[in-house]
């Protein structure tokens, strides 16, 4: 370990000598100097791996030592130490990014811990998740041999996605593949589990909470006169990166509810979002409200009327509030709304339809430049991240927390990466979605799809006598023989819902109050 160089910066160094000799005898080389001035002077001619900084030095202080060695190297790691416990000259170290913060006395021990710590942190965590997830690895192959509900589901696919986020930030990829190739085959067994069971839930009382029962059964009691609440519905949000944005939200609220739900089929904008806000199913809103629903073959935004869905919702509830409904679709929308967002103080409800992470999935699949940044789900959840991070959402969730407002966070389905294609034929009405398909004629490989030839018995339109609809497993996208080739280059590795997969159907929503 002789490569570590250490800068000790002390003015009482003499009585360090024990410390250093133990840091010696482990083969670290340490080098020292009794004042600031001589640190910032040291590092500007040597490479060190890391400073141990004393606060309380004659000349410049320990502060304004760190402050000028930051910016020299701004990311060389420093150890502070000192014998003050003020909170005040705590808050500004850490402020100034310092690794690491020790109250003298020190003994060798903690120094060594502290070294560890902010050196090999990486090899450290990399290591102890490697043998944990190994250990875990054969828990869930048993599990997916066993799993056999839908609560079962929710809880193994949690479990998925918390060691893909926990193996995301370690140096050994290959524990990554060997956790990508188990929710494929989590995803080929929760396939064959949708199939079994999806057509009882819509008209069994033992079912999941489902897009159209999430408002009546989970949002719709949580409203009151008395509490203003902000609703956003983040469109085409994974629970993976809801996982991700969850601690930016939580910088201004705290969570006191998680509740995962199942998006209903075909997992797309049109049926599943429409569903959440009416409360019903498609064939359902169909029927009841042919002047709002449109079919996948119908000129025009499948979507204008979520409002008055959810105003249909609302009075068959029996709920009388104020509310107010907003879709930001364009950022020049997003900012206008955060800075009128006290015009909205006074609602019980307020819902906000945000669509910026199903235009990253589309951009992708349009967009060479977003295919380059979005190569993978890694990837994919830290353009989400970052879009959050610098997006007028985080402006109006600081607002809504400032207004006392409680909030509810959640989606209308996920998506899902597509790596192979399958071949469909159908005639020239046939929807254009490359997750499911309805249609007449439909052909098929039948392995590769569920297929639903009456569509009123899952609560589907048809678009015509003898229309059914299919809905492709697994990460598969349809593809047609004509010209095939330059289909499947050009959609292969894009991300797509209206399928059936864990990333598409198990989905978050999140009650939050303010801090």
């Amino acid at each position: 370990m002789s490569h570590i160089k250490i800068l000790w910066v002390d003015d009482e160094v003499d009585l360090l000598k024990p410390h250093i000799m133990f840091l010696e005898k482990k083969e670290y080389s340490v080098t020292t100097c009794t004042n600031g001035t001589d640190a910032v002077e040291l590092i500007g001619d040597e490479l060190f791996d890391v400073v141990f900084l004393d606060e309380n030095m004659p000349g410049l202080s320990g502060l304004e030592t760190l402050n000028e060695i930051k910016e020299k190297r701004p990311n060389l790691p420093v150890i502070m130490i000192t014998k003050s416990e003020e909170e005040m000259i705590m808050e500004e170290a850490i402020g100034a990014k310092i690794s690491d913060y020790l109250i003298k006395p020190v003994n060798p021990n903690q120094i060594l811990l502290s070294l560890k710590k902010t050196l090999e942190h990486s090899r450290l965590v990399t290591e102890k998740t490697s043998v944990n997830y190994q250990k875990e690895f054969r828990k869930i192959a048993m599990e997916l041999a066993m799993v056999n509900s839908f609560d079962e589901w929710i809880s193994l696919y949690k479990k998925l996605i918390y060691w893909e986020l926990s193996l995301e930030s370690i140096t050994d990829q290959s524990l990554a593949e060997i956790l990508e190739s188990q929710k494929l085959e989590a995803n080929g067994l929760f396939f064959k589990f949708i199939k079994k069971n999806y057509k009882k839930w819509l008209t069994s009382s033992d079912k999941p909470n489902l897009s159209h029962t999430l408002l009546k059964d989970v949002v719709f009691p949580k409203l009151s006169k008395s509490t203003n609440t902000l609703l956003i519905v983040i469109d085409n949000l994974r629970y993976d990166q809801f996982r991700i944005i969850e601690s930016k939200i939580n910088q201004y609220y705290k969570k006191e509810e998680e509740i995962m739900f199942y998006s209903i089929l075909p997992t797309a904008t049109q049926y599943a979002r429409n569903a959440l806000f009416s409360g019903l199913l498609p064939s359902e809103m169909e029927k009841k409200y042919p002047q709002y629903w449109k079919n996948d073959i119908d000129e025009g935004l499948k979507n204008l009327y979520e409002n008055e869905f959810l105003i249909e919702n609302l009075k068959r509830s029996g709920i009388n509030i104020k509310h107010d409904f907003i879709k930001i679709t364009n950022l020049k929308a997003g900012k206008q709304t955060a800075e009128n967002f006290k015009s909205y103080k006074d609602n019980n409800l307020t819902v906000l339809v945000y669509n910026f992470v199903d235009m990253i999935s589309h951009a992708k699949t349009e967009m060479e430049v977003i295919k380059e940044l979005v190569g993978d789900d890694k990837a994919y959840r830290s353009l989400t991240l970052s879009w959050f991070n610098n997006s007028p959402l985080i402006e109006i969730i600081q607002k809504a927390q400032q207004l006392g407002m409680q909030l509810i966070v959640t989606t209308d389905h996920g998506s899902i990466n597509c790596k192979n294609p399958t071949k469909v034929i159908g005639d020239k009405e046939i929807s254009s979605n490359l997750r499911y398909k309805t249609g007449r004629s439909l052909s098929y490989d039948t392995n590769d799809v569920y297929a639903e030839k009456n569509p009123s018995e899952i609560f589907l339109p048809s678009l015509s006598m003898n229309s059914s609809f299919i809905f492709a497993k697994e990460n598969l996208f349809f593809a047609y023989p004509n010209n095939y080739h330059h289909y499947v280059n050009y959609y292969k590795n894009t991300y797509q819902h209206g399928g059936i997969s864990l990333e598409e159907m198990i989905i978050p929503c999140a009650i939050f109050a303010p801090k």
